[in-house]
């Protein structure tokens, strides 16, 4: 009886303090004068990132209050703010998550976790390996919302197949850091290539219009950069990941010669089996190949080149396409039934489709109320410290402020801020905008930093708290090696000279002037 008034009393303090924090900074902020909304949008985003964190009410109703407080402060209107939940992402989510639950309706995962398990070798670490490599290398190429869309069901299957010979206690909590390797990996492995991230394209596109002077900075040397970076923040992860959440007791009893005696049990695939498995595999190619290969060396055509708009098509219009196909597609077995039906679609996390598009919410939010440009401007007074120093409270502050806003929309913003602070300051503006833009994808702590945390916590299998703690250590690990790597690295590959101020950044001063 006691500890029941404890925790009541605990989750009353939960649900009170964050709403007076918000007040006060309301209240007594005032953080832009002249633009109340900057203070308005960050009392929000503080209410909500408590309520996320301490779950004092369901994620899906915390990620609701932008629908309310936005349009309550003058920030964004309620018909726009309202639209921010359905979007190419969200349905690339909801098709994904169709394709998951029609291999789970056929055990097809089943028979694919036995086959990897017999790969890839039954220790959790190589286990752990295996996944955060397949992910970080797709997301080199193609998208890594898509990327861990597609590693995700694989993984489930894996899990329930240890929980079933295993039993939940000799797993711990292993299935926690088996599936945030996925999510981390897909956001380390998108830093490699100038195509593995929206953020990166972002930087490439912005820092040409703004000097276009500016010797190329071409696929091949952002990989020879980017790929340390890379490389150095997956060991990391793995190591971390491994050593927080590897099982308390040895899997001694695991023997891949049973796994593969499992397996011939199994016996030939069914047909809807086969079915499932074809539109898997044709969603993964539809997403690799859907906008092609484009380098200053190279220049493959994607798929999407074969239709009059093919901006118009994008990863969420693929998802859907493959997850109409599986209602459309007969079953063999089941006479009168299709591979997927409504009962099971209903299965779909629904609270996790709204915890996505209250991130979305929340990001235009930033946007609209000019709060991005406000927290760039913060720099501005930062002209005498030295460029490291800067480099370093730049990703420092872009690395907790995605946690919060979309990375793509807050990188737009940013860029151009800091390319503007460079040149008042008179340093090269590749010093800052290019740690900025891989800080954009160092986004471990919430399930609304980044697509692929949001899909591993819609698994159900962790809290918030537990994606928080191990992400707040990664991030820590990420902005160090960014920082490090650009300074010592970084500066050697694209001929940066931190002491002086380049003629192709001269030459816009001259221009404006």
């Amino acid at each position: 009886m006691q500890s029941d008034k404890k925790n009541s009393k605990t989750k009353f303090a939960k649900l009170i303090i964050a709403p007076l924090i918000s007040l006060a900074l309301i209240l007594f902020g005032d953080l832009a004068p002249e633009n109340p909304k900057v203070t308005y949008t960050l009392a929000i985003a503080v209410l909500m990132a408590i309520w996320w964190v301490t779950e004092a009410i369901p994620l899906a109703v915390t990620a609701l209050l932008p629908v309310v407080l936005f349009p309550l402060f003058g920030i964004v209107d309620g018909k726009t703010i309202s639209a921010m939940y359905f979007n190419h992402l969200i349905f690339l989510f909801i098709g994904g998550f169709l394709m998951a639950l029609a291999m789970e309706r056929w055990n097809l995962h089943k028979r694919i976790a036995i086959k990897i398990l017999v790969l890839f070798g039954i220790s959790p670490g190589r286990i752990l390996m295996g996944f955060m490599f397949a992910s970080a290398f797709l997301s080199m190429w193609m998208s890594n919302t898509a990327t861990t869309m597609m590693m995700i069901p694989i993984a489930i299957s894996i899990i329930y197949k240890l929980e079933e010979i295993l039993g939940k206690a000799r797993m711990g909590s292993y299935s926690i850091g088996l599936l945030l390797g996925i999510a981390y990996s897909a956001s380390i492995g998108g830093i490699a290539t100038l195509v593995g991230t929206p953020p990166n394209l972002s930087f490439a596109r912005i820092v040409n219009i703004m000097f276009p002077s500016m010797p190329e900075i071409s696929f091949a040397n952002w990989l020879v950069f980017a790929i340390w970076i890379s490389v150095l923040v997956f060991f990391a992860a793995w190591l971390l990941l491994f050593l927080m959440y590897k099982p308390a007791q040895a899997w001694g009893s695991l023997n891949r010669e049973d796994f593969k005696q499992e397996y011939q049990q199994l016996g030939k695939a069914q047909p809807e089996e086969k079915s499932v498995f074809v539109l898997f595999v044709l969603m993964a190619l539809l997403w690799v190949f859907r906008t092609g290969f484009h380098t200053d060396s190279v220049d493959i055509p994607g798929w999407s080149q074969l239709f009059s708009n093919p901006a118009y098509i994008n990863d969420g219009t693929v998802a859907i396409f493959i997850a109409i196909m599986l209602f459309i597609i007969p079953s063999k077995t089941r006479k009168g039934e299709r591979i997927m039906n409504w009962e099971t679609a209903n299965r779909l996390p629904w609270h996790i489709i709204l915890l996505f598009g209250g991130g979305f919410a929340l990001a235009k939010g930033f946007v609209d109320s000019g709060s991005s440009v406000w927290f760039g401007e913060q720099l501005s007074g930062l002209a005498d410290t030295h460029p490291m120093v800067l480099m370093s409270i730049i990703v420092v502050m872009m690395s907790l402020l995605t946690e919060l806003t979309s990375n793509t929309a807050t990188t737009e913003i940013i860029l151009p801020v800091l390319a503007g602070i460079a040149i008042s300051i008179q340093i090269n503006p590749l010093l800052l905008m290019i740690p900025a833009t891989l800080a954009a994808s160092l986004a471990f702590m919430l399930p609304v930093a980044t697509p692929p945390n949001a899909i591993v916590f819609g698994t159900g299998h962790m809290r918030v708290k537990d994606m928080v703690r191990t992400g707040f250590l990664l991030n820590l690990v990420g902005i160090f090696v960014t920082v490090l790597v650009t300074w010592f690295w970084g500066t050697y590959v694209f001929d940066i000279d931190a002491e002086s101020f380049p003629e192709w950044a001269q030459s816009v001063v001259e221009t404006v002037n």
